[in-house]
């Protein structure tokens, strides 16, 4: 809900401040009339182009992954879903710019040019940059889809290349930035239109350049850490679960059960979110010192299943966070019930841990019913673990085993005993969490809390 408030909040931003400086269009011209056209067709150009930029502009800025976009969006998984539709919003824009810009031709085809507005006034700098400005306008327009459709479409490019090829977004930012600064009406940078425009293209190129330089998440959430020790939990690499300690150095400030770090370990790529599946302090800390974090890692794709072939002690990583608000923590007079799905398990796992005697509990914690799927649960490495911190949980945490070898699956049916005021806590496969959505859709005391990893 928040994202989407927030991205019609912006549109609508872009939009007031369009109509407070854009003349009256209509001009007294009726539909039949070529003025009409011709004036429509010039407002639908530049109000396209304005909501194209602004999208684009927050796409960069919230390209940063600054830790303060969590709060008014409930997350740094949120933060990455308006960054995922502002692009979306961003190439629609785009495509009806293209679209207003190439219905000259049928405007001159059925009225002529009769009434068509003159061109307007731009900065005096850019009178002789037009032709470049239009140019790079338009090759910037065809790589944007190009690249929006690679996103959405992701059979088409697997993460690893589409990752790198992601990295040209910047470049085709300060192409349009310069492609609007250049073509915009003299007129338009009147205030308000004005001021929005130059924050915008300001924070927008600023945030490009930023990440030319390969700075982001190079500020103070980054930390150089270490591998401490590697440990696959089960008898089948590139399968089965891995567990990766990491020593922390003395910068990192900890971290609240439920959250996520990016983590970059040395001589592969960049950097990949992993859920911390370790309480503060439940991992104890390096003979000199140093704090560890564990992360549990599932083979899901190429990178997660070479790790256990690549990841050696002592190896340098660079863990960027923590972000995240999965704090397994709701309304005293709801029921708390946690639904875990495969590696969905982490977080739950540092909620566990914080729940055990002598751990430190900050918060007013309640009893909580966690509900776990597991493909066979005669195999599950983990499943042992989870038993025992259940059993030792305080408040307690009833376990209820979801073994998909034996035909049980979980439904959203299985949550219904607990009542109908429910605070529900999910991290799990797309499949479960769309199921498990749609029932608290229907039951009314139902709130869902979820986390989506969808980086792309």
């Amino acid at each position: 809900m928040r994202v989407r408030i927030a991205f019609g909040a912006w549109w609508l931003g872009l939009t007031l401040a369009w109509m407070a400086v854009a003349a009256p269009w209509v001009g007294g011209a009726g539909v039949a009339e070529p003025t009409f056209w011709w004036q429509l067709r010039q407002q639908a150009l530049y109000l396209s182009g304005v909501w194209s930029i602004g999208m684009m502009s927050l796409v960069m800025l919230l390209s940063l992954r600054q830790r303060w976009m969590e709060w008014p969006l409930g997350g740094m998984d949120q933060v990455y879903r308006l960054h995922k539709w502002a692009g979306i919003g961003a190439a629609v824009a785009a495509v009806m710019h293209w679209g207003a810009k190439e219905s000259s031709g049928l405007i001159k085809d059925v009225w002529g040019t009769a009434g068509r507005p003159a061109r307007d006034a731009v900065l005096a700098w850019a009178v002789d940059w037009r032709g470049t400005a239009k140019d790079l306008g338009e090759w910037a327009f065809y790589a944007l889809l190009a690249l929006v459709v690679l996103t959405l479409w992701q059979r088409l490019l697997p993460y690893r290349p589409w990752r790198r090829l992601h990295r040209v977004m910047p470049a085709l930012y300060l192409m349009l930035a310069f492609h609007t600064l250049a073509l915009m009406p003299l007129s338009f940078w009147r205030l308000p239109m004005g001021g929005v425009m130059a924050v915008l293209l300001g924070v927008g190129s600023a945030a490009a350049l930023w990440s030319l330089a390969g700075r982001i998440g190079r500020g103070r959430n980054s930390h150089q850490g270490q591998v401490h020790a590697v440990k696959l939990l089960g008898p089948v690499a590139g399968r089965d679960p891995l567990e990766v300690l990491c020593a922390m150095p003395t910068s990192w400030q900890g971290h609240q059960p439920g959250q996520f770090v990016f983590a970059s370990f040395e001589g592969l790529e960049g950097p990949h979110p992993f859920t911390i599946a370790s309480a503060p302090g439940s991992c104890g800390s390096t003979p000199d010192g140093r704090p560890l974090l564990r992360l549990v890692i599932k083979p899901l794709g190429d990178y997660t299943r070479s790790l256990h072939a690549a990841l050696q002690p002592g190896q340098a990583v660079r863990i960027e966070g923590p972000y995240g608000h999965f704090d397994g923590l709701g309304a005293q007079a709801r029921t708390q019930v946690w639904v875990a799905g495969g590696v969905g398990l982490t977080p739950f796992l540092a909620l566990l841990e914080a729940r055990q005697p002598g751990a430190v509990q900050t918060e007013a914690l309640q009893p909580a019913h966690l509900h776990y799927c597991t493909r066979n649960a005669a195999q599950d490495a983990v499943l042992p673990r989870v038993r025992q911190l259940c059993e030792q949980a305080q408040p307690p945490v009833h376990l209820q085993v979801h073994d998909a070898a034996q035909g049980d699956c979980l439904r959203p049916e299985h949550l219904v005993p607990h009542g109908t005021a429910l605070d529900i806590w999910l991290c799990g496969p797309a499949g479960l969490g769309q199921a498990v959505r749609q029932a608290a859709d229907r039951q009314r005391g139902w709130r869902l809390h979820q986390e989506a990893f969808q980086m792309r």
